[in-house]
Formats: structure tokens, C-alpha cells, sequence
């Protein structure tokens, strides 16, 4: 069947026709799609219009271009989440039926950067324990995270192999995580973190950096956050604000 025009764009037409195709399988993940003549020819549009149309599937992470070699249909995310829902890695993991395992990579003990006094709210003199992990979903490795809390607030039996420092800091410290401010942004191949998490060149990541605050308003925890975007897809619901 070509596609036909309607009042929208041409290359908008060719977007949906091949995301239904990929929902019905016709398209399977990870599969090669057919040459760009053949495809154009497929739907009776012109390769420029279905250039535009694959640069605006592969903007939306729906296929890869793997330069030389062809263009590819994404795996849907495994790990789908409000990024309006303050949520743990450990929860998101168990949430879509997998087991959450960490991978303790370093920790140290640092002073607070300038930065830092601005985000906590303290002096150069305060000092911050830093810890370096990678969280796995089933023993694949998903998430590469940096955690960064005041060093004051940590009871001495604190265990660096933690599944969850919400949980900890609930449970030994008595601080309750209740908001975050967070913000997102889309990278893509990171020299240190792609290859930790056997990422393919292609695989764009997502670095989710936060600030927690307990129920009292503190700041007590920054994180950084690297996912892949083949396993994690992240929504934010918008409420529209009348005058």
C-alpha cells in the first residue's frame, strides 16, 4: 500500500507507516530495513522524503544508522518511567520483572568543590563521600551511576555494595528522600561509560543528574546517572496551566 497524502507533511505519513510496520512485525527488532530505493519505492515517496522520515525515527531512538552497514529497528526499552515519579534504579529494575545487582567500581572521600557548596549547601570544608557503581538488570549491566552525599550523614556500618541508597538512608539514617530536581539530556557515545556498559557505538546514553531533598528540605544526595537509551525510556507528563 503507498502512502497518500493527506494534510500533513509526506515524511510525517512515512514515520507512521513504518512504526505501525515495526508494532505488527514486519520490521522485527534489531532487524536490517530494506535499502533506502527499496523502501522509497515501497511506499511511492521519494528517498529525500524518506531520508527525513528515518532522521526523525532515529532522533525518536525508533531505528540506528550504523554508518557503512545499514539502518536498524531499535529494542524497545525493557525500563519505562515517569520522570515526574522520584523512583530508585533498584525499584525500576524489579518493577519490570528483572533482578537488580550493582557492581562496585570505586568510593573515596573528597572535600566539597565549589560546585558542591552550592548544591549542599555547606563549606569547601565539609567532606563528600563519592561512590562509583554499575547497577545490572538479570546481571546485564543498565545503569553506570555516580553518588555524591555528605559524609556526615552516613552511619559507620555503611556498605558501599548497597542495592539501594533510598533504602539505606530510610532505614540507618533516618533521612527520607521526599523530592528531587532533576534534569535530563540525551549523549551520545561517552569513552569511559559505553564501553562499561557493553554499549554498541551507535547506543546513545542518558544522563539523568539529580538533586534529592529529605522532608526538612535538605539537599542530601546528587546523582548522575548514566542510562542506556535501548533500555530505559523516560515520559513526563505536562498538565496544562489555565489563566
Amino acid at each position: 500500500m503507498l502512502i497518500k497524502s493527506d494534510t500533513r507533511h509526506l515524511y510525517l505519513q512515512v514515520v507512521d507507516r513504518l512504526k505501525k510496520d515495526i508494532e505488527k512485525g514486519i520490521y522485527k527488532e534489531k532487524e536490517k530495513f530494506p535499502s533506502e530505493f527499496e523502501l522509497a519505492k515501497t511506499l511511492g515517496v521519494s528517498r529525500a522524503t524518506l531520508r527525513e522520515a528515518l532522521r526523525t525515527l532515529e532522533e525518536e531512538n525508533v531505528i540506528v544508522r550504523r554508518h557503512g552497514v545499514g539502518t536498524f529497528v531499535n529494542s524497545k526499552p525493557l525500563f519505562n518511567s515517569g520522570i515526574e515519579q522520584l523512583n530508585s534504579v533498584t525499584n525500576m529494575i524489579m518493577q519490570a520483572g528483572m533482578n537488580p545487582g550493582t557492581i562496585f567500581l570505586s568510593s573515596n572521600t573528597m572535600f566539597a568543590t565549589e560546585e558542591d557548596t552550592t548544591r549542599f549547601s555547606t563549606s569547601q570544608e565539609e567532606e563528600l563521600l563519592v561512590i562509583e557503581r554499575v547497577r545490572t538488570a538479570n546481571g546485564e549491566p543498565v545503569v553506570y551511576c555516580i553518588d555524591k552525599l555528605p559524609q556526615k550523614i552516613l552511619p559507620d556500618h555503611f556498605s558501599y555494595d548497597q542495592e539501594s541508597i533510598f533504602q539505606f538512608l530510610e532505614s540507618d539514617s533516618q533521612r527520607h528522600i521526599t523530592y528531587a530536581v532533576a534534569q535530563i539530556e540525551p549523549i551520545g557515545y561517552h569513552e569511559k561509560v559505553s564501553p562499561i556498559l557493553q554499549c554498541e557505538p551507535e547506543t546513545a546514553l542518558l544522563v539523568l543528574k539529580q538533586m534529592h531533598y529529605d522532608e526538612k528540605d535538605e539537599p542530601i544526595l546528587y546523582s548522575v546517572n548514566y542510562f542506556r537509551s535501548d533500555k530505559f525510556s523516560f515520559q513526563v507528563l505536562r498538565k496544562r496551566i489555565y489563566s
